[in-house]
């Protein structure tokens, strides 16, 4: 590791700063993937992430593909420095004496942090996807002129246009985050805000026990020499790019479930699930296997850049640098 004294205020300031730049980097994409997996086969408005990109743009204009980047910008900061936080910390609480962890409490800490963030994950998700999910149900209302089961809209939904709008379907009113979480805390209490617990739990603690080994090893791999165990950033950004797009694809079926446990508003012909294994048999039943890798791509393309951001920072030592505590090199090697 790069130092054995656990600053806590420097990793807390570092995990914000790289939160706060890579979601700025990477949101539209996550947008694309909330869009991608919540679209039901039969009813696709969207054909992959450029379309999706592209329609969004037109219809809601640029900042429509930063619709509920306020939500996660606000939240990322801790969620992130507690994350990376955690896991540092349980790591130093495993190793003996500054001895090399094994492979086993390596996954034991990534386990732990896991556990720790969705503390601030559950609440930022699920108010995240009801903002980046409002648009599609728009769309989808202006495509669909009427509620049609199984109808294929894949190829033609270019070519239905607004005048299609029809008196029967509901109009989705947006609101702000603050207004969901008001309505939510009304009717469900502090509950609905953890609304998709389990299954925030089933992707986090999976992914931590993949991507914190993954990148411990990996980053390893750029060391001159144990005498020497600095590491150039651009090592650190690449560890944590590949270590970050390997875990997220693995993990992607529990985003999925995540993801439709946490859509609130559901649009035409649309299920609505009870829990996990209600979701998951009804996405198998209903949509195939297929449907558990909606949007992954998407997902690799956010985590990428976003640990690979956050690893740069975080071994750059941009906090330690803020506080005093170290020289700032970004040069180091």
């Amino acid at each position: 590791m790069k130092n054995h004294h656990l600053c806590l205020p420097a990793k807390l300031i570092n995990g914000g700063i790289a939160g706060i730049v890579g979601v700025t980097c990477v949101f539209p994409i996550d947008l694309a993937k909330t869009r991608l997996q919540n679209q039901r086969s039969g009813q696709q408005i969207y054909k992959n992430m450029m379309d999706c990109l592209i329609k969004t743009v037109r219809s809601e204009g640029y900042f429509g593909i930063y619709r509920g980047a306020a939500v996660n910008l606000t939240l990322v900061t801790p969620e992130k420095a507690i994350k990376l936080a955690a896991n540092d910390f349980f790591r130093h609480q495993l190793s003996q004496d500054g001895a090399r962890l094994t492979v086993f409490k390596e996954m034991l800490a990534g386990c732990c942090a896991g556990m720790c963030q969705v503390i601030i994950t559950t609440p930022m998700e699920m108010l995240k996807i009801q903002m980046q999910d409002a648009g599609r149900l728009v769309a989808q209302q202006r495509v669909m002129p009427s509620v049609v089961p199984t109808m294929k809209m894949g190829g033609t939904s270019t070519v239905l246009s607004r005048s299609y709008n029809t008196t029967h379907a509901p109009q989705v009113v947006r609101m702000s985050a603050l207004q969901i979480t008001k309505e939510l805390l009304r009717t469900k209490g502090i509950m609905g805000l953890y609304r998709g617990l389990g299954a925030t739990l089933m992707r986090d603690i999976p992914f931590s026990v993949v991507y914190f080994p993954l990148f411990a090893h990996l980053h390893q791999l750029g060391q001159h020499s144990s005498e020497h165990p600095s590491v150039p950033f651009y090592w650190s950004f690449m560890s944590g790019c590949l270590a970050g797009s390997i875990a997220a694809v693995a993990v992607s079926p529990c985003d999925v479930v995540k993801t439709r446990l946490q859509s609130l508003r559901k649009g035409a012909n649309e299920e609505i699930y009870k829990g996990v294994v209600d979701c998951v048999r009804k996405i198998w039943r209903k949509e195939g296997p297929r449907a558990f890798l909606k949007g992954a791509s998407c997902r690799a393309l956010v985590i990428a850049p976003l640990f690979g951001i956050a690893q740069v920072v975080y071994f750059v030592g941009v906090g330690e640098f803020l506080l005093g505590y170290s020289p700032y090199n970004i040069y180091s090697a």
